[in-house]
This record gives structure tokens, C-alpha cells and sequence, in this order.
């Protein structure tokens, strides 16, 4: 996503901003930072993230 790009909460029509967000899976928490908004909390996961590191600890974790 290009740097100059502002994504917009629908829900509160304020911008999100970068902040460390913690995610737990098999018990297992890790954190990435992540856009949010600051106003309801909303969370946006690009896909590229989705598809690539979350799924790769996803993966790690059901193979223990």
C-alpha cells in the first residue's frame, strides 16, 4: 500500500494510524503493528499481511 494512501474507519470517518496490536492463536500471542482506529478500535489487516506472516505463524503453530 503506497505510503501516501489514508484509510478511512467507515464506522467513525477517522484515519487509522499504525499501533502495536497483539494477536493470540493456539494460545500463542504475537504482535504486529498494525493500522487501528483510534476512535472504535477497528483493526485493518492488509491482505499481504494476512497471506504472508500471520499465516506463516499460523502454520508454525498447528505443526507443534
Amino acid at each position: 500500500m503506497p505510503e501516501d494512501k489514508k484509510i478511512i474507519c467507515c464506522g467513525c470517518d477517522m484515519e487509522l494510524k499504525p499501533e502495536k496490536t497483539y494477536f493470540s492463536y493456539l494460545g500463542h500471542s504475537y504482535y504486529a503493528d498494525i493500522l487501528k482506529c483510534p476512535g472504535c478500535g477497528e483493526v485493518y489487516i492488509p491482505e499481504e499481511l494476512a497471506k504472508g506472516r500471520m499465516s506463516e505463524v499460523e502454520t508454525m503453530l498447528e505443526d507443534k
